[in-house]
């Protein structure tokens, strides 16, 4: 033990015993030095610090038991947490308690009998570095949470610069989006951007996961979709594009919802391609709401997908709204549980403003008998002006 300069500091005021002790666990091989009381232990405790101390209760000036009351509220918690074995010569209960109360790891009643000291010893050492260890571990789990901090905090500025800040200048319409991650990031996106026919394509996608993978899924479903409208301007297509190039990149190994509205701002006609994601809301000025549903299963699930287009036509004070599935968060209630037909019942009347109609659905998930959101949520309401 002594090898690498770690030793036990026996501190007794007895010389004889002291020396005694220092010689029996010598011969044991360990590594012993000596104090002969609580002011020098102290000392040398701070100069450098053992790996245990061996200390008599009663000593004049300094005893055993303040020597420790002083080390367990020292600054440096390598001091502080040293292992302690108190040496007395009392074999009753009120020592016992003295010591431990003092903040004694143990204590050994003299005479001492050396093969129980030894144990004594070798199990404080073991406990001694175990905590160690765990302290080690600790850190590099601190080390760990910290990087993933970083990464997470540089994964959710890059996707906020992906998700539109503020809705498209569209006359006659009105446009509101609300994002809210479970985390910093997370594994829902949407957009929209101009097709080449003049039609605006209205999308939402939900990846798998959540963090900085389900992010990384996220800035790939924008690329794909702009890709995919770059070349095609009917909705089915732009679709089949996503999906294949999806599959090509991640094979059957990931997966993603999505869903997707081409509207013609003119004549407020509109087609409809869902791809495994909760359907479409269509309200209508009348007060009353549809659901329009996915035709095909998630992108990257089949090689070759068939997608179907459902059209709709949207009148003075229609509207439509899309969303991720984490509006269908879990309720204790069974009676209350989000579906999209409980959706439709909840919008049915309704014939307020795109805003006003988001920001009601948001309240309402995030009632959710009181609990955090389990999931990713996302939403887009669009509404033609009356």
């Amino acid at each position: 033990m002594g090898n690498n300069g770690e030793y036990i500091l026996v501190i007794d005021d007895d010389r004889a015993s002291r020396r005694m002790l220092v010689r029996a666990l010598g011969e044991a091989g360990y590594d012993c030095r000596e104090s002969s009381g609580g002011v020098e232990a102290l000392a040398l405790v701070h100069t450098a610090a053992p790996v245990l101390l061996l200390l008599d209760l009663d000593m004049p000036e300094v005893d055993g038991a303040e020597v420790l009351k002083r080390l367990r509220t020292d600054p440096d918690a390598a001091v502080a947490q040293l292992p302690a074995i108190m040496l007395t010569g009392h074999g009753g209960e009120e020592s016992e308690v003295l010591s431990l109360e003092a903040g004694a790891s143990d204590f050994v009643t003299k005479p001492i009998n050396l093969p129980v000291l030894r144990a004594r010893i070798e199990t404080q050492l073991r406990l001694q570095s175990l905590r160690q260890q765990l302290q080690r571990q600790n850190g590099e789990l601190e080390a760990w949470r910290a990087n993933l901090e970083r990464d997470l905090a540089a994964a959710r500025l890059t996707q906020q610069s992906l998700i539109p800040q503020k809705p498209p200048a569209l006359p006659g319409w009105e446009v509101a989006a609300a994002y809210r991650p479970v985390i910093q990031v997370g594994g829902d996106i949407y957009g929209w951007l101009r097709l080449n026919d003049g039609r605006i394509l209205f999308w939402i996608a939900d990846a798998t996961g959540h963090g900085a993978a389900a992010a990384l899924l996220t800035t790939l479903a924008k690329l794909l979709f702009h890709h995919g409208s770059g070349e095609q301007t009917r909705p089915e297509k732009i679709m089949e594009a996503v999906n294949n190039d999806f599959r090509s990149i991640f094979g059957a190994r990931s997966f993603m919802t999505a869903m997707c509205v081409a509207l013609d701002p003119v004549t407020g006609c509109g087609n409809v391609v869902g791809a495994g994601h909760p359907p479409l809301v269509v309200t209508r000025a009348t007060g009353a709401a549809e659901l329009v549903f996915s035709s095909a299963p998630p992108l990257g699930l089949l090689e070759r997908s068939q997608f179907t287009e459902t059209a709709i036509e949207l009148q003075p004070g229609d509207g439509f709204l899309l969303y991720t599935d984490g509006l269908y968060g879990p309720s204790k209630s069974a009676a209350q549980r989000w579906t999209p037909e409980r959706l439709r019942e909840m919008l049915d009347g309704e014939t307020s403003s795109a805003h006003a109609l988001l920001t009601r659905i948001i309240q309402r998930a995030a009632l959710n008998d009181g609990a955090p959101l389990p999931d990713d949520l996302a939403a887009v309401a669009v509404r033609r002006a009356n």
